[in-house]
This record gives structure tokens, sequence and C-alpha cells, in this order.
């Protein structure tokens, strides 16, 4: 498997490609739809993010603001009291790679200041385009997301995906972002509407390794998972790994969850398992 290096701020860097990398989900939040509240304390967000490095998270993401469907905006100036003091004490304590969960251009750009090394854009660039222009010239790397809401989306799965994903990259390239600091996410639950259409885009979700970018899935707890396993939110772990096995299958390179020991274990079965096919004689593959 081709390994192609990630560019981040402050001069680190991830490699993709032989290794599933794992994105622990942080939201130091009142209403986020499975964790809201439980780690809005920075004492106990810390906590929470030493223990998803402990059990193999690569990336600590950090939102302050729920991006649940019907949440509730909240200022910049909000958003930043919550996850400025976090990114700065995860950065001091130099546990992990730091991502922050943010559309707006400012809180970017004070969260890399702070110490994170990513920018997680679910509006992939389409809200605030200056958020391209804050990692062009910090170095940051950039999760560019899929979303559907807020316009109409073209019936074939795949073909919205292109079609707002393309955009979003000519807002990155004319940012002046380097090729190297994109991952892209397909945005599974951002108003797609029924577990069909999520399932859909989980199977073909190769078709996206078109566009030529490392790609990010994040499924972690989400509905279509709950409408398959009867699960609550917190009890949709062993789902979620599933869902990540599927994915890395299909090209998946990052994997932002909430639960992170059981997919790092199953992605390390998923792994083995890869590099054992490419070393079977071609006629048993």
């Amino acid at each position: 498997m081709t390994t192609r290096r990630w560019q981040l701020a402050h001069g680190r860097y991830v490699d993709l490609g032989p290794k599933a990398v794992v994105v622990g989900i942080l939201n130091v939040t009142p209403d986020s739809f499975s964790d809201g509240g439980l780690f809005i304390a920075p004492e106990k967000a810390l906590e929470q993010a030493r223990r998803m490095v402990q059990e193999g998270a690569a990336i600590i993401d950090v939102g302050g603001e729920s991006t649940r469907p019907g949440f509730a905006p909240i200022t910049a100036e909000e958003e930043q009291g919550r996850v400025l003091p976090v990114i700065a004490a995860l950065a001091a304590s130099g546990a992990a790679l730091i991502s922050v969960d943010t559309y707006r251009e400012d809180t970017a750009r004070r969260a890399v200041a702070a110490g994170a090394h990513i920018v997680n854009d679910v509006w992939g660039l389409q809200r605030e385009p200056g958020i391209a222009r804050v990692a062009a010239e910090t170095g940051a790397g950039l999760v560019i997301m899929h979303t559907g809401r807020e316009r109409q989306k073209l019936p074939d799965v795949i073909e919205d995906q292109l079609l707002f994903l393309r955009k979003s990259l000519e807002i990155a390239r004319a940012g002046k972002v380097a090729d190297g600091q994109i991952v892209l996410d397909a945005g599974f639950g951002f108003a797609k509407e029924t577990a069909e259409e999520n399932l859909d885009l989980m199977a073909r979700f190769s078709e996206l390794q078109a566009l030529g970018y490392p790609l990010m899935a994040g499924t972690s707890r989400k509905r279509f998972i709950g409408n398959a396993t009867g699960r609550k939110p917190g009890e949709r772990a062993a789902g979620t790994a599933a869902t990540s096995v599927i994915l890395r299958l299909k090209g998946a390179d990052l994997f932002r969850v909430h639960d992170v020991a059981i997919n790092v274990d199953a992605l390390a079965l998923t792994d083995a398992m890869l590099a054992r096919e490419t070393e079977l004689p071609r006629g048993h593959r």
C-alpha cells in the first residue's frame, strides 16, 4: 500500500496508507448528540484525551460547538473559550497531534497558534473560505468535509460528493493550500437523510479515491448504525468498529471515533489481513 505524508502545522506530519490512523473525538460541548456535557470541564477533557491516547489515538479532535441535527449555534468567543484552553494544555503535554473541529476562520487561526496541528472544517471551506488561508499560512493539515446541509443535493450520493468536494478543493487551491495538507471526509450523517443513503455512501466509498486525496471516515455512533443494530448512541461502539473495518477495506485512511480501543483493535486486524494479502501468490488473493 502506498504511503502518503500528510503535512501538518508546527513541522509535524502523519504517514498515511499502510496503517489506519485513529482520531479520538473530544467534544467540549454541553449538547453533542452522544457525549454532550461529559467533557466540558477542562480537567475532564484532558483526562479523556489522555485515555484516548493510551488506547491508541494518534490525533485528538477538539470541538467546541455541537454539529448534531438541530444544534444551537454559539458565538466564536464561546467556541474559543471552550477549545483554546484544552488545545493549549494538550499541546503543552505533547501527548498527541491535535485537530480543531471548527468552520470559523478566527477560531482556526487561534487554535493553530495555541498548538493545533490540523483544522477540521465540517462545512468544507464553503461557510468561511478564509480557513483555506489559515491552512496555507500556518501549514496546518486540513480536513475538508462534505455536507448536504442548507443546499439542494444531487440524487446520486457519489455525484453529490464529487460536486461538493470539487468546489471545496477549488477554494483550497485558490487559498494556496498544498495538496499534501488535504484530507477529505465524506460527512456521514451530515444531511444524509436516510439510513439507506449512509449505507449507499459506505458501499460506494471507494469511488471517492478518484479525487486523489487521503480519506477520513466519521461514522462514530451515527444514527444509521443505530437503525441497523437497534442500539442507543452510547451503545454503538461495536457497530462503529464494523463500519471502520468496512471503510478501511474500501480505502479510508483515518477514522474519527468516540470509542478508541475497539476501533484500534478492529483496524489493526484489518491492516494485518491487508498486509498479508499483498504477500499471497496472485492466484490466492
